[in-house]
């Protein structure tokens, strides 16, 4: 039960902080960013309920919060994809407005996003010197906190 509470306040660490770092340093996050944070909060409600639910529906809603993780780190990977150019993403918010022959001034204003945001193929490196975009530290915390989640889950911490 410990565990599961202690898996809840880690998943809620990675959005919290990813917003924290909008907030301190002004990172404009693109919309694959903001799409890697909906499965940790789904993770930590999953968690936080596993940690208080009787006993036999524990283990699945852990299990559900460790899956929840993996989600994130999956976006995290095709959004380093997206990074890298190996494909392009397909959601419109990570598209330039592109105009359609005769549009004004006033149908490309019309277009952009009513707050300021990045594309999803530019990387956003938060330490200097560090080769790890926030993508991909976030694809390396989804990892460790699923696996970490999973030794835990193994070892019976969620009985």
């Amino acid at each position: 039960m410990i565990g599961m509470l202690l898996f809840a306040l880690a998943a809620a660490a990675a959005p919290l902080f990813a917003r924290a770092s909008e907030d301190l340093f002004g990172i404009a996050p693109c919309e694959l960013c903001s799409w890697q944070r909906w499965p940790y909060w789904a993770a930590a409600g999953l968690a936080l309920g596993s940690a208080l639910v009787p006993p036999a529906w524990r283990r699945p809603l852990a299990w559900l919060a460790i899956l929840a993780v993996l989600v994130s780190g999956a976006i995290a990977g095709f959004h380093i994809g997206v990074e890298q150019g190996w494909w392009p993403s397909p959601l419109p918010g990570c598209q330039a407005p592109r105009s359609a022959g005769g549009a004004t001034v006033d149908d490309l204003m019309a277009a952009l996003a009513p707050r300021p945001s990045k594309p999803c193929d530019a990387p956003t490196y938060l330490i200097p010197g560090l080769p790890l975009s926030m993508a991909a530290m976030n694809l390396l915390y989804a990892l460790g906190l699923s696996s970490l989640g999973a030794i835990w889950m193994r070892r019976g911490a969620n009985r």
